[in-house]
């Protein structure tokens, strides 16, 4: 039994800092979809109100149209590695050191902070391959 309780012991703290590929896949086992894609640029109503956010905050003015970068890091990369909790907080406070400017005031983004960070994880993910999506009819 000494040894099953030591193997647990091993695990518990891999089971509690997973990357957030891992967290978001954790999310997804729960029955907690992200987005919901078709033909790689049809989306969700939620998804599609978080490209409305993007586009709203003219987002695409620092990472470019198709979240490639340009001033700002490529989205298509970092979002791959960015926890939600890393996201909600550089959205929401910035990152003044690296010109990113705080959007915690806008009403549309923080508003749908989620639907954002679920839009540019599907872009992130291959899922939404296109920058500029539809919502599912």
């Amino acid at each position: 039994m000494r040894l099953k309780l030591s193997a647990l012991a091993l695990c518990l703290p891999i089971l509690f800092c997973l990357p957030a590929s891992a967290q978001d896949k954790k999310a997804k086992s729960d029955g907690k979809k992200l987005y919901t894609v078709v033909d790689g640029y049809k989306v969700d109503a939620n998804t599609m109100n978080g490209f409305r956010a993007w586009r709203a905050a003219a987002c695409d003015r620092c990472h470019g149209a198709n979240q490639e970068g340009l001033v700002g890091p490529p989205l298509t990369e970092s979002m791959k590695t960015l926890s939600k909790e890393e996201f909600v907080k550089a959205i929401r406070d910035g990152r003044l050191e690296k010109g990113m400017q705080s959007f915690g005031n806008s009403e549309i983004v923080m508003k749908n902070i989620d639907n954002l960070y679920a839009y540019l994880k599907g872009r992130a993910d291959g899922a939404i391959t296109r920058a500029k999506v539809e919502e599912i009819k």
